[in-house]
């Protein structure tokens, strides 16, 4: 951390409080810090833009949303962003910028989006990236690639669910039913619409469990005797979040919660 210019923190951008790692925040300091919201096309564009805004006002920080659609305009706008600044080091001199973020962010991608290659393994899981390198940019940006960091314990068990659904927790680590419950409930309020048009309801499910066992029905998720197969829809819906086929979705806003 001491040898860089610039930090630059992948961030989630359905969950940027969440998937922010304290511990970088700490060793960071008072080092300038470039928050990039990374699939942010799987987000509702009105809160991701609510939390650009949010940053803005955070010292030292500056964020943008990145989409895996248009590569050459998130080269263009990190190299813009990175440069200025690490004005202090002078034309000549290459940026030296620190990539961290916590697993499954995007943080892969990004890098391979940067380089215009694949230097960095991506996979739809977390802990894909196993250890350091050093990626040079054809801007001539010198990257340093981290594995994926989570901190040792997180206390708040909200974050850890919002964590959990959105796949930076191993799916070997939590159970599809619990988070398929939290997240269900999270649709129920804050985006009915879209679970109705999603699953083909009739009217917006009354609660989390009334959610999983229609989509269970109406896939044929079914156990002997007809009763749902409330593992599998849980499972199912999980992965359908994940992948953005439901509708563009925020966990949290800028609000405090």
């Amino acid at each position: 951390m001491p040898s860089q210019d610039v930090v630059i923190e992948v961030l989630d951008a359905r969950l940027p409080r969440a998937s922010s790692n304290p511990v970088i925040t700490e060793l960071r300091g008072a080092k300038p810090a470039i928050k990039v919201l990374t699939k942010s096309d799987l987000a509702d564009p009105a809160v991701t833009s609510a939390w650009l805004a949010h940053f803005a006002t955070e010292p030292n920080v500056t964020a943008f949303a990145s989409t895996t659609d248009k590569p050459g305009l998130t080269r263009k706008r990190l190299a813009e962003l990175s440069r200025g600044l690490a004005d202090h080091r002078g034309k000549d001199k290459p940026v030296r910028a620190l990539i961290a973020g916590v697993p499954n962010v995007g943080k892969s991608t990004l890098i391979n989006t940067l380089a215009s290659r694949a230097v960095a393994k991506v996979g739809n899981k977390p802990a894909v990236t196993k250890e350091q390198q050093l990626v040079k940019l054809d801007s001539g940006m010198q990257l340093t690639d981290t594995p994926g960091l989570m901190w040792p314990k997180i206390d708040d068990e909200r974050r850890a669910f919002r964590l959990a659904f959105a796949g930076s927790i191993p799916d070997t680590a939590i159970d599809y039913y619990t988070i398929a419950l939290f997240g269900a409930a999270y649709l129920v309020s804050n985006y009915p619409e879209l679970v109705v048009a999603r699953y083909k309801l009739d009217a917006g499910p009354r609660s989390a469990d009334d959610l999983l066992v229609e989509i269970g029905r109406r896939r044929g998720l079914l156990l002997k005797g007809g009763a749902v197969d409330l593992h599998k829809a849980a499972e199912l819906f999980v992965h359908e979040f994940r992948a953005g086929t439901i509708g563009a979705i925020s966990l949290e806003t800028p609000a405090p919660t």
